[in-house]
């Protein structure tokens, strides 16, 4: 007899936005929200205890970022679908959109589908995903609302064998306007080890959503990883919710204090 599935798998939705008219100048996405599978892929071949590993998801970051959205009058958008269906924070061309490995753990569902096959998964999730991602920040660009993009994940404190030390990471490219003040802040913090593009940099396909929405439009970003074990329960994900709350309330772009032009970003229309 099968065991009954986390209770985080009952959303049938594939893209949600939470506070779509926020006041904030932050956009949050929250790419690997979920666990859910909808009902047509079963389990993909995976003990059902797996679809709660880090495989499917990345546990905690959605309630990270839905206090810090909802503390700020932030937009929120996420995805509600696992990776192990589609990763939303991946090109189309990446061999591991649809991962048939993920860490060392084989996905037997994901192994020799059809074009047709991988076409539906990316017209079920990663296309809504992107298309709303796109159409909150061109509402907000075209009002004039001052915009900033920053993606929350969490990580594993161990991967294939490596231990890593860092409570929290950010990750951005040679546009450093947000994450440089970001890191700043993390760093005058008492006793927390942060990474600067660690667990990972750009260069491992990881920034594939900020590149598609925020450098594309010229608008300041960052990528937030923070260490699973830190925000596996609800202390955690308070703890580090209200301490990047903080931050982000009085944390400004290094451009956006001599020009505004940069934090305002500029229109796109092919970026959905």
């Amino acid at each position: 007899m099968e065991k009954a599935r986390p209770a985080s798998l009952a959303s049938s939705q594939t893209v949600r936005v939470s506070n779509p008219g926020g006041s904030s100048p932050f956009v949050f996405t929250c790419d690997h929200a979920s666990n859910f599978l909808p009902a047509e892929f079963g389990t993909l071949g995976l003990p059902v205890e797996d679809l709660s590993r880090h495989i499917a998801w990345d546990p905690g970051a959605l309630a990270v970022a839905g206090r810090i959205a909802d503390t700020l009058h932030a937009t929120l958008v996420e995805t509600c679908v696992s990776r192990l269906v589609i990763d939303c924070n991946r090109p189309l061309d990446a061999p591991d959109l649809v991962p048939p490995v993920s860490e060392t753990t084989a996905i037997p569902g994901n192994t020799g589908l059809s074009e047709k096959q991988r076409a539906a998964r990316v017209d079920l999730a990663w296309r809504p995903f992107h298309e709303t991602v796109a159409q909150v920040i061109e509402q907000r660009l075209a009002r004039g609302q001052e915009t900033r993009l920053v993606s929350v994940h969490s990580f594993t404190p161990v991967y294939k064998g490596r231990n890593r030390p860092w409570h929290i990471g950010i990750i951005h490219d040679d546009d450093r306007r947000l994450a440089a003040p970001l890191i700043s802040a993390l760093q005058r913090l008492s006793g927390v080890t942060v990474g600067v593009n660690e667990p990972y940099p750009p260069a491992d396909r990881v920034y594939f959503t900020l590149e598609r929405h925020a450098r594309s439009r010229g608008i300041a970003c960052a990528m937030i990883e923070i260490r699973n074990d830190e925000i596996s329960g609800e202390t955690g994900q308070r703890k580090w919710a209200d301490l990047l709350t903080g931050i982000f309330s009085n944390l400004e772009p290094e451009e956006a204090r001599g020009s505004r032009q940069g934090a305002m970003g500029k229109s796109v229309q092919s970026a959905s």
